[in-house]
């Protein structure tokens, strides 16, 4: 029985963890989602731990533990599918970034070649001039 009670409390804790990193915006809504479904999953197993016993025998698994350590498994694919999918995108993002930087910054400076030249043509104009 303490492991149903500690899986209540981890379910809480984790509830209680996320929402405080929701609250002050170091989480967004979309990857915290996953947390959350965890935590209610942990927290109704630990209410009804009859649930995974039963669950685990429909689905053909010899033993509850061996259901749990197959879906935290399939969880962490799934996560980890996700965040390559989400680095993908963001490289894709930087890479982008970093080529229209390239070109404003080559547009800066062929904007800065036109026009320093002419301004140095006439300080040299307005300086020769106070010398003769």
């Amino acid at each position: 029985m303490t492991g149903y009670i500690a899986s209540l409390a981890l379910a809480g804790v984790t509830l209680f963890v996320i929402l405080l990193l929701m609250r002050s915006r170091r989480i967004r809504e979309k990857y915290a989602a996953i947390w959350i479904v965890i935590a209610i999953i942990t927290g109704v197993v630990g209410l009804v731990p009859s649930l995974l016993t039963w669950t685990a025998s429909q689905l053909g698994f010899e033993a509850p533990v061996n259901l749990l350590f197959f879906a935290a498994m399939l969880v962490l694919l799934l996560i980890s599918v996700q965040y390559s999918v989400e680095l993908s995108t963001l490289e894709e993002e930087v890479r982008t970034l970093a080529e229209e930087v390239a070109l404003l910054r080559l547009d800066v400076e062929d904007v800065r070649s036109d026009t320093l030249p002419s301004t140095a043509a006439h300080e040299d104009d307005s300086s020769g001039s106070r010398l003769s």
